[in-house]
């Protein structure tokens, strides 16, 4: 069974982990060296207090006409300061030291724990002389536990006052560990199909070395994988493409030799699949262009200019089809709009949208490209007055190779789909709606925000 040592939930962190394990272990730790020092030190004061008192009943014993000063109860209790107390033979009191009234305790020879007077004493009695007499010496047990605590106390505060040091030093160390895997990630985060390249193993903990390797393993795998797709689309758009268009030379020279309505027919359907296949070819090769430019790095584009150069070359497909193409936004005069994108995929990302508005729109039809700017942010519409999407299809639109059923106009379902990406790669939000006025779409392009 695996064990988790990491919290579930929200506190599931390297930080939080490190400090619900180890802050408990340090205050136990720090609990038991107090203990240990107390018991340590209680020990050592118990057996040289004992030995002191045994000497002092002791010579006072053997110096019978020793008299014991007399002791305040604040240096009794407070300042551990012996009391004596001298017995005749026949029990009766003699003597004391003790300003207060005497305390009456045991008479037994040899040291006892005893309460008197409402506390505790430490008591050691000696025969004294040849005449019955008894000397009887007593210090304040709880002097003796106070002073046990001051020196476990003394102890342990150097250990108090490291646990926060040590706590600081925990949660950076920590934290440091967190900005490597973050700095990591940072890396892998950076990677796209364009610039796939191992992450750097300098300054990374020698614990976290398989990690980046095992992530450097899946990013040689990941770039192999895109390299072999781009080479495939590539390859599979120019293989077709010559076939493609020699078949349809061959429909072409055929035209003349129908002459039958039956063929004529079937001879329409066959040429109009033979336009969906050159489209979808010119849709792959152009797939691989724009995959391939991606690789040349991002720079700053004049999103006008390139407004301009892709609408000068698509013109001819709206003159054929007789649409109103026009575009709706600031004077050239005025400070132009920048973008920092790979200039291939904003070329790629025009041009579909506005190829896409203008096979859509029925002859004689209007596409509109329009340049706003909101709010400090520039946004490019492209408006068309054609059919418009079902509500219920607009998400699947950027589906590849999705078409939507009953539509007339020569595609590959590959237009938003490659729109989509570019957009993606260049930082910026491609949406679609219909339009609220009259039929047609209105297809918006925006920056992330």
């Amino acid at each position: 069974m695996k064990w988790n040592v990491f919290p579930v939930g929200p506190m599931c962190s390297l930080r939080r982990a490190l400090l619900l394990w180890l802050v408990p272990l340090f205050l136990a730790v720090a609990c038991a060296s107090a203990a240990v020092a107390y018991w340590s030190y209680a020990r050592m004061v118990n057996d040289f207090m004992d030995d002191q008192m045994q000497q002092l009943a002791t010579a006072i014993a053997a110096n019978q006409g020793l008299h014991p000063v007399a002791q305040s109860a604040e240096r009794v209790h407070k300042r551990g300061a012996y009391l004596v107390q001298v017995y005749g033979a026949d029990g009766a009191l003699r003597a004391s030291s003790f300003d207060q009234a005497p305390l009456r305790m045991p008479q037994d020879p040899g040291f006892h724990d005893v309460a008197a007077g409402g506390s505790r004493w430490r008591v050691y009695t000696v025969p004294g002389g040849g005449h019955g007499e008894r000397v009887q010496v007593a210090q304040s047990a709880e002097f003796r536990d106070a002073l046990a605590a001051e020196r476990a106390g003394a102890a342990v505060a150097p250990v108090l006052l490291l646990l926060p040091l040590s706590l600081f030093i925990l949660w950076a160390l920590a934290r440091a560990m967190s900005l490597a895997l973050r700095d990591i990630a940072r890396q892998a985060a950076q990677q796209d199909e364009h610039h796939i390249s191992e992450l750097s193993l300098r300054g990374v903990p020698q614990e976290l070395v398989p990690l980046v390797l095992a992530f450097n393993s899946l990013l040689r795998r990941v770039g192999e994988a895109f390299t072999t797709q781009r080479r495939f689309v590539q390859d599979a758009a120019h293989e077709l493409r010559t076939p493609i268009a020699a078949i349809a030379l061959q429909l072409e020279n055929m035209r003349q030799d129908v002459r039958c309505e039956g063929s004529a027919g079937r001879y329409g359907q066959l040429h109009a699949g033979v336009k969906r296949a050159q489209r979808l070819v010119e849709q792959l090769l152009r797939l691989s262009r724009q995959e391939a430019s991606g690789a040349d790095g991002p720079a700053i584009v004049d999103l006008q200019a390139q407004l301009r150069e892709s609408m000068n070359t698509l013109i001819g497909l709206a003159d054929q089809r007789s649409i109103d193409l026009g575009f709706v936004g600031p004077q050239p005069a005025s400070h132009a709009v920048t973008l920092r994108c790979v200039p291939g995929d904003l070329r790629s990302l025009l041009d579909n949208l506005i190829e896409n508005a203008l096979r859509y729109t029925p002859e004689g039809g209007v596409v509109d490209v329009r340049l706003l700017q909101e709010q400090g942010r520039v946004a490019l519409e492209v408006v068309d007055t054609g059919p418009g999407i079902p509500q219920e299809l607009l998400p699947r639109v950027f589906d590849r190779f999705f078409r939507v059923p009953g539509t007339n106009a020569e595609g590959s379902g590959l237009g938003l789909a490659i729109a989509r990406a570019a957009a993606q790669r260049c930082g910026l939000a491609l949406t679609l709606r219909n339009r609220a006025d009259r039929s047609g779409l209105v297809a918006r392009i925006e920056a992330l925000a």
